[in-house]
């Protein structure tokens, strides 16, 4: 093997592995109903950012999973000629992924919705 066969290879081997790590794992939420609990799904995703007790037991627990930042991005000149000083985003930052999860009484996952 020369040298230029062995750095393509090399070059094919490094762009499989990056575009293997890219690959986002989708979660097949039908098939954790009814044994999947709210303390799997705190330890995987975090505490939740809004969650609410039903009158029947139920629990509904909302995760943001992706966020969205609608505001402008200003540039302003730095001190010295051919610098800039700070990039400032203004604006309000927006969710635009909600995971919203339902429990039972007994904190057994009973209904999923990805808004």
């Amino acid at each position: 093997m020369n040298k230029n066969t062995g750095i393509k290879l090399l070059l094919l081997g490094l762009m499989t592995m990056f575009f293997a790590g890219c690959v986002t794992h989708r979660i097949d939420w039908n098939s954790r109903i009814g044994h999947y609990t709210y303390d799997q799904a705190v330890v995987e995703f975090g505490p939740p950012d809004k969650s609410a007790r039903l009158t029947d037991g139920r629990l509904v627990v909302d995760w943001i999973t992706r966020y969205n930042n609608n505001g402008t991005v200003f540039v302003s000149p730095g001190y010295y000629p051919g610098t800039v000083g700070y990039v400032q985003t203004v604006g309000p930052t927006t969710f635009t992924d909600i995971l919203r999860l339902t429990f039972d009484k007994n904190n057994v996952l009973t209904a999923w919705v990805k808004k």
